[in-house]
C-alpha cells in the first residue's frame, strides 16, 4: 500500500482503523422544520456528541428535512449505537431549546425511525492485492531463512 494511504488510518492502543460511514437521517413525516436557527444548534449538538465519543466528522450537511454525515467512527462503536446517540441526544436537546418542535412533534420523536448508512473505504481489488502481496512476502521470507 502506498505510504500516503496509510496516513488516513487512525490508531488506538490495540487497533489501526479506517471505519468511515456515510449516514443520512430524516425528520419524522419529512416535515421541513430545520430552519437556520435549528440548523446551527443541530450542527453544534452533533459536533458535541461526536467529540464526546471520539468520532471524526469528515463532512456534513443539514437540509430542511434531513441530515447527511460522513463520519470516521472508532471500531469499538457500532453504527447503530452511534445513530442512537446522535438522533436521540439531538432530538432531546432540540426539543428543549425550540418549543415549537415540541408542539409539532408531541410524541417527542423528531427523527424518522430508520436511517441510511453506507460504508466507505478501499475497494475489493486493493484488499485482494494487499493479501496476495503479504503471501508473496511470507514466501520470500521463508526462502531467505533457509538459504
Amino acid at each position: 500500500m502506498p505510504q500516503d494511504n496509510l496516513n488516513k488510518y487512525k490508531r488506538q492502543s490495540h487497533a489501526v482503523f479506517d471505519c468511515r460511514y456515510h449516514v443520512v437521517f430524516v425528520t419524522k413525516y419529512r416535515f421541513r422544520i430545520i430552519d437556520k436557527n435549528i440548523e446551527i444548534a443541530l450542527k453544534w449538538i452533533i459536533k458535541d456528541i461526536c467529540d464526546w465519543k471520539g468520532i471524526e466528522i469528515l463532512e456534513g450537511a443539514v437540509k430542511e428535512e434531513h441530515v447527511h454525515l460522513y463520519l470516521q467512527i472508532p471500531p469499538k462503536y457500532s453504527i447503530s449505537d452511534v445513530m442512537k446517540w446522535i438522533k436521540g441526544k439531538s432530538a432531546e436537546r432540540l426539543m428543549q431549546k425550540f418549543v415549537q418542535l415540541e408542539k409539532q412533534y408531541w410524541g417527542r420523536h423528531l427523527w424518522a425511525r430508520g436511517y441510511f448508512v453506507s460504508t466507505v473505504g478501499i475497494s475489493d481489488e486493493i484488499i485482494r492485492s494487499y493479501i496476495q502481496k503479504q503471501r508473496e512476502d511470507e514466501k520470500q521470507e521463508f526462502v531467505q531463512k533457509w538459504k
